[in-house]
């Protein structure tokens, strides 16, 4: 926890908003989706589902791949403390929503589904993408395609079983948006990031959850930021975008959200 308030300390002195962004393609990203201020309706059920799951006591048999929770320890957990403690927040799933339909991603990759609270507001961002979603725990995968059911979300693809088994078989695919929230783990992280290079376009764009939540976590985000296939990337605190884009010198943007 000190690690991550010290680092959020010195993100807030180096950040900016759109006024220190010079890239064009930077400076539309930030001012029309970034802090897009529209009221969609598509908002109230991204909250009432997270709201929902919040209140669920079922209890549910957890199995970790990753890093797992720093505050859940137990093997069996309430869908509620879950919802709370790993789930996608409000704010985070809005903005999902929004860079979703901003750049309207046709093919999508999540690693990481958890109750599907970030799958729920991908989907709402573009009712027509596909989307790809991978689940280790098969209770937790079991549960939340029961849900994607009942909401009639039929263009999601829950894919049960460890990441590190499942990527072999999406390596061959093309995704326009690649969501990492599956392993918290700087080894993993960047054996999944030069797993799913070949599955990434011009246009593409990573999407990298907790950046600093260790150190070494961080230490992978930094080497991903050199990589010489990346061209632009920002840094929100929580979460850290990759692009590809040949057409853009190489920069490095860290902007409040």
């Amino acid at each position: 926890m000190f690690y991550q308030i010290f680092q959020y300390v010195k993100f807030l002195l180096k950040s900016t908003n759109q006024h220190g962004v010079h890239s064009p393609f930077v400076y539309d990203l930030v001012t029309k989706c970034f802090y897009d201020r529209t009221r969609y309706p598509e908002y109230f059920k991204i909250k009432d589902f997270i709201t929902r799951l919040k209140r669920v006591k079922l209890k549910l048999d957890v199995t970790d791949f990753g890093a797992g929770s720093k505050k859940l320890n137990t093997e069996q957990r309430k869908v509620s403390n879950i919802a709370k403690v790993s789930g996608t927040t409000v704010k985070r799933a809005k903005l999902l929503f929004r860079v979703v339909k901003y750049f309207e991603f046709q093919s999508i990759l999540e690693l990481g589904t958890s109750l599907g609270f970030s799958s729920q507001a991908m989907s709402k961002g573009n009712p027509d993408a596909k989307i790809d979603t991978i689940e280790g725990c098969p209770n937790i995968s079991k549960y939340t395609k029961k849900h994607f059911q009942m909401l009639c979300l039929d263009n999601i693809n829950v894919i049960t079983g460890n990441i590190d088994e499942k990527l072999e078989d999406l390596s061959s695919k093309t995704y326009d948006l690649v969501f990492f929230d599956g392993n918290h783990q700087k080894a993993p992280t960047l054996y999944y990031f030069e797993t799913l290079l070949p599955t990434a376009h011009n246009d593409t764009v990573f999407i990298f959850d907790d950046i600093y939540w260790s150190k070494d976590m961080t230490e992978a985000w930094d080497i991903i930021k050199h990589h010489p296939k990346v061209s632009i990337t920002i840094d929100t605190f929580y979460w850290g975008f990759v692009f590809f884009r040949k057409e853009q010198a190489k920069e490095h943007f860290l902007i409040r959200v």
